[in-house]
């Protein structure tokens, strides 16, 4: 466990030797969660509440959006996979007395919490000064919140790590990342909340994975569910991690395999 503590704090010193990029970060998160907000607030056309949800709930979900999602990036794990495939680098994992996937989770775990630290809080800071945002609805939710946010990056890694280990397959991460992106726009609510989905697709999409995301983490902050519901939906959401999990080890398994077989 050591070895991966220390890939943790290589993943957060490695942002942190490139400290211009936090202004890029912060300006960009910025234009970003100021967009979401304007296009709720263009929405909403001076209405105070459409369907029982206000414009401050909607600010608010827009804010934690970024809270959730801004830390941890797909594409840096799948291009990180990309890379070591194209460069044969992989092939020296399996030499080492260390699991790929874990040095992979380990390194964006020190690489996100660089991001969050030094640009997602700052970036909220400055739009909720703007903006106001709604606290959480109780201690428990406040509380259960934090715990959500962590299956949000775990979900979030273990699709994206299952995105990038697909590439021993197809050669190539380029079709795959656009995919990936196009799903968590879609299947996040981070641009849409499941309770404006027509249904039957509203509840379809609030019992996939990628809901974990932003949607789950946001609606209990807001106090969407009570503590039964909560409880269940944290329940749901550690089953799909282990699942995923699961099909990430499979897959990487197989990888290895194939590596093995065809001689690196």
């Amino acid at each position: 466990m050591s070895a991966y503590a220390a890939f943790v704090r290589s993943g957060f010193l490695t942002s942190f030797a490139y400290r211009n990029d936090v202004w890029a970060n912060i300006f960009g998160k910025l234009v970003q969660v100021f967009a979401r907000v304007a296009i709720w607030l263009a929405v909403y056309a001076g209405a105070t509440m459409v369907d029982g949800i206000s414009i401050q709930d909607m600010i608010t979900y827009a804010l934690l959006g970024g809270v959730v999602m801004g830390a941890t990036r797909y594409d840096r794990i799948v291009r990180h996979v990309g890379n070591a495939l194209k460069t044969g680098d992989v092939a020296i994992w399996l030499l080492k007395p260390v699991h790929y996937p874990l040095y992979l989770l380990a390194i964006e775990a020190g690489a996100s919490a660089y991001t969050f630290l030094l640009a997602v809080v700052p970036t909220i800071v400055i739009v909720a000064l703007v903006y106001g945002m709604y606290p959480p609805t109780s201690l428990f939710h406040g509380v259960i919140f934090i715990a959500f946010c962590a299956l949000s990056f775990l979900i979030h890694f273990l699709c994206a790590a299952i995105f990038g280990i697909l590439a021993f397959w197809l050669m190539t991460v380029f079709s795959l990342e656009w995919l990936l992106q196009s799903l968590i726009t879609l299947l996040s609510g981070m641009l849409i909340p499941f309770w404006f989905f027509p249904e039957p697709f509203g509840t379809i999409a609030a019992h996939q994975p990628l809901a974990w995301l932003v949607y789950y983490p946001s609606a209990v902050w807001l106090g969407r569910f009570d503590i039964p519901q909560t409880l269940f939906y944290f329940g749901l959401g550690l089953a799909w991690t282990v699942l995923l999990a699961f099909v990430l080890a499979l897959l990487w398994r197989r990888a290895a395999n194939r590596i093995t077989v065809q001689g690196g």
